[in-house]
C-alpha cells in the first residue's frame, strides 16, 4: 500500500510524521509524496490559531478532492480540539486524537483493515525521510506543557508534559544517522522543560547525545526563554551543537508579557541573548512576536518595537493576534482594532527585514559547513542548490544541471546577500 503523510504547523508535528512514516514502512507499506498515488493519507493537523484550524479543514477537503478513493486519517491538534467537526468532514475515515497518536499506525491498519505482511526489507531512511524530500530529521523528545500562557491553545490540545527516556532518544538518533541523516533537531511543546517528570533535564539529554551518538549536527527546536541553567550555555563549546536558537519572545513590553502570563521579562531575555552572542559572533537568535495582543497600548507597542530592534534578531515570525476560543486571552478587554494591528504588523515586518539583512551582511566572508538539500532552482544556464549553515542561514550555490549535492556537507564561503538567501562559493578540500 502507498501511504502519503501531510502535516501543518510545528516541528513537533513533523517529528511525529517521521515516526509514523518509519512505522508504516516497517509494516511493509510504501511512503509516497504523490497524493494521487496513495491509498492512505495521514494528516497531522494544527490549531495554534483560528487560521491554522481553517487551513487544516481546507487541506482535508483538498486531499479528498484530489484523491477521493484514498482512506483519510486525521490527527493532531485540530482533530483533538474539534473531533466531531473533523469526523464530519467529507472523506474522513478515522480521527485519532493527540492522546492516542502513539498508536496511530497500529490503530489505522487495524480499524481500516489495511494490515499486510512485510514483503521486503528496505532502508527506512530512504523510504520515509528522503522520499519526503527531507535531509534533516526532527526528533520528538517531549510532549505537553505545564504552563498556561493566556494566548495558547496548544497546551489544551497536547495535555500534560511527557518526556521520552534518554536511551530511546539516543537509539533513534543513532538509527537515523545509520540511515544517512547528518542533522537532527530536538523538538517538543515545552522543550526547555524536558525531563521535569522523569528526574532529568534538557542539558543532560544534550550531553548524552553528544557523547553517545556521532551525529554531525545537533540543533534545538523552539525553546521557551526560561529554565536554562548556567551549564546549558557551555554546551555550545561543542561545535556539533549548532549556534542557533529560536527563543519565542512574544512581546517586548513587560506589561504585555504579564497579561500573556509569560515567565521571562525583557531584561532577562536580553541577558540571555548577550550570553549566547558572547559564545560566538555567528550565533543566530530568532523569535516570535504577537502584534496587537488585547490591551496593547501605543506606548506598549513602541516598547515592544524598540526592544525587538535592540535585540537585532536574525529572523522574526510575526503573528497578528486573533482570539482563540478556549484561551484566557480571548476574554481579555480592550481588543486592538484590526487596522492598528495591520499597521503595527507592517511596521514590524519592515524592521524584521532590515535586521535579517543586517545579520546576513555581518556573516559575509565566513567559511562555513553547509548541509545541502534536494531543493534546486533554475539559474541562468545552470541551477542553484540550497542548504543551511550551522547558524541556520539559508544559502545557495551554483551547480551544474547534472550535479547533486543533496544530503552532503561541504564548506562554502558566504559571498553575497540576496532577498531570500545568501549566495556562496564552494571551496575545494584544499581550500578548506
Amino acid at each position: 500500500m502507498h501511504v502519503s503523510l501531510k502535516t501543518l504547523g510545528c516541528r513537533l508535528n513533523e517529528a511525529e510524521l517521521e515516526t509514523w512514516a518509519q512505522a508504516f514502512q516497517n509494516a511493509g507499506h510504501h511512503i509516497t509524496r504523490d497524493i494521487e498515488q496513495a491509498q492512505l493519507v495521514i494528516i497531522n493537523s494544527c490549531a495554534v490559531t483560528q487560521d491554522a484550524a481553517r487551513k487544516s479543514r481546507h487541506l482535508i477537503r483538498r486531499i479528498h478532492r484530489d484523491n477521493p478513493h484514498a482512506k483519510l486519517v486525521v490527527s493532531g491538534c485540530y482533530a483533538t480540539l474539534n473531533e466531531q467537526e473533523a469526523s464530519a468532514l467529507l472523506g474522513v475515515d478515522l480521527v485519532i486524537s493527540n492522546r492516542d497518536k502513539n498508536q496511530l499506525v497500529e490503530t489505522t491498519l487495524a480499524q481500516l483493515n489495511m494490515a499486510v505482511m512485510p514483503q521486503l526489507s528496505t532502508d527506512p531512511g530512504e523510504i520515509s525521510l528522503f522520499t519526503r524530500g527531507r535531509q534533516r530529521a526532527f526528533v520528538k523528545v517531549q510532549d505537553g506543557c505545564r504552563y498556561r500562557c493566556t494566548f495558547c491553545i496548544v497546551t489544551v490540545a497536547r495535555g500534560e508534559e511527557i518526556s521520552r527516556p534518554i536511551p530511546l532518544i539516543v537509539d533513534e538518533i543513532n538509527a537515523l544517522h545509520q540511515q544517512g541523516i547528518d542533522e537532527v533537531i530536538l523538538t517538543g511543546v515545552h522543550l526547555g522543560g524536558y525531563g521535569s517528570e522523569i528526574n532529568t533535564q534538557l542539558t543532560e539529554l544534550i550531553q548524552v547525545i553528544l557523547k553517545e551518538t556521532s551525529i554531525q549536527r545537533l540543533r534545538l527546536g523552539s525553546l521557551e526563554p526560561w529554565e536554562l541553567s548556567d551549564e546549558f550555555y557551555t554546551l555550545f563549546e561543542n561545535p556539533r551543537l549548532l549556534p542557533h536558537l529560536h527563543l519565542p519572545l512574544q512581546s517586548g513590553s513587560d506589561a504585555v508579557l504579564r497579561r500573556m502570563a509569560r515567565r521571562c521579562k525583557t531584561a532577562e531575555f536580553a541577558s540571555m541573548v548577550t550570553r549566547l552572542r558572547a559564545i560566538s559572533p555567528q550565533f543566530n537568535i530568532t523569535t516570535d512576536i504577537i502584534v496587537g495582543f488585547p490591551g496593547e497600548t501605543q506606548q506598549e507597542w513602541q516598547e515592544s518595537y524598540d526592544f525587538v530592534q535592540q535585540m537585532g534578531f536574525g529572523h522574526v515570525h510575526i503573528f497578528s493576534y486573533s482570539p482563540r476560543a478556549g484561551t484566557k486571552a480571548a476574554s481579555l478587554p480592550n481588543p486592538v482594532p484590526e487596522a492598528i494591528k495591520k499597521q503595527r504588523s507592517r511596521q514590524l515586518h519592515d524592521l524584521a527585514s532590515v535586521m535579517k539583512q543586517q545579520f546576513c551582511q555581518s556573516q559575509l566572508g565566513q567559511t562555513l559547513p553547509v548541509l545541502w538539500e534536494a531543493y534546486t532552482e533554475a539559474y541562468q544556464d545552470q541551477r542553484l542548490t540550497f542548504g543551511y549553515t550551522p547558524n541556520y542561514l539559508r544559502v545557495a550555490c551554483v551547480t551544474a544541471p547534472d550535479e547533486c549535492l543533496a544530503n552532503h556537507i561541504s564548506y562554502a564561503c558566504l559571498s553575497k546577500v540576496t532577498e531570500n538567501y545568501i549566495l556562496t562559493e564552494r571551496l575545494s578540500l584544499s581550500q578548506q
